[in-house]
Order: structure tokens, then sequence, then C-alpha cells
């Protein structure tokens, strides 16, 4: 997965969405529904219903890009369904994108060495 920076917003929408919409329809819906600036730089990770499929929408800078994943087995692991969006960060998402447990991915703070200071 291309990534335009490190300091990125990856959220999921936990709500299934129609997998038929493209990049205006899923900009749309992250606008609409979820209260985002798709055009922010934020991540929007979207589900199908059957839970097998991820469309993945951000804006590079120069235009919105949809990536879209099919598992050939099993399923993504998802949040509990329900209004709105939860937060992920990046590497979570990559577990995710790859068809991992990303809820087993624990995020860690990583302090500056003493010397840096």
């Amino acid at each position: 997965m291309i990534f335009p920076s490190q300091a990125i917003r990856i959220v999921i929408a936990t709500r299934p969405v129609d997998f038929r919409k493209g990049h205006d329809g899923l900009a749309a819906v992250a606008e609409r529904q979820l209260g985002l600036d798709p055009h922010s730089g934020v991540i929007v990770v979207f589900r199908a219903k059957r839970g097998d499929r991820i469309k993945v929408l951000l804006w590079d800078g120069s235009g919105l890009v949809m990536c879209y994943k099919r598992l050939e087995s099993g399923k993504f692991a998802w949040p509990r369904i329900q209004d709105g969006v939860m937060r992920l960060s990046k590497a979570q998402f990559e577990a995710l994108f790859e068809g991992l447990d990303w809820r087993r991915v624990m995020a860690r703070r990583v302090r500056k060495p003493g010397a840096a200071e």
C-alpha cells in the first residue's frame, strides 16, 4: 500500500457501504455520512456486507486514489457494525489489509532517545 506520508489519519467506516460506488460516491459517503473531508489526506477504509472485500479511499494531493481488495478465502476482521468511524494505527491498517486480525496489533509510543534531548 502506498502512503503519502508517515503522519496520516486512518479511519474505518464501520457500517458496510454499497460496493458499486466509485471514487466520487465513496467521497460523498465520507463527507455526508461520516463528517470527514475526503480531500484532507485522511485514509478512509470501507467494507462490504460480506466482509471479504475492502475499498480504501485517499487523496494524494493531486487526485482521489481508490484501492480495492477481495480475499480469495476467509474474511477481513472488522469492528462491530455501528454508525460512525473508528481510528486505526498504520500498523493495524497494514494488518487489516493483509487479511490478518488487526485487533491483535498494539500500537506503542516510541520515546526519543535521551541523547537526542
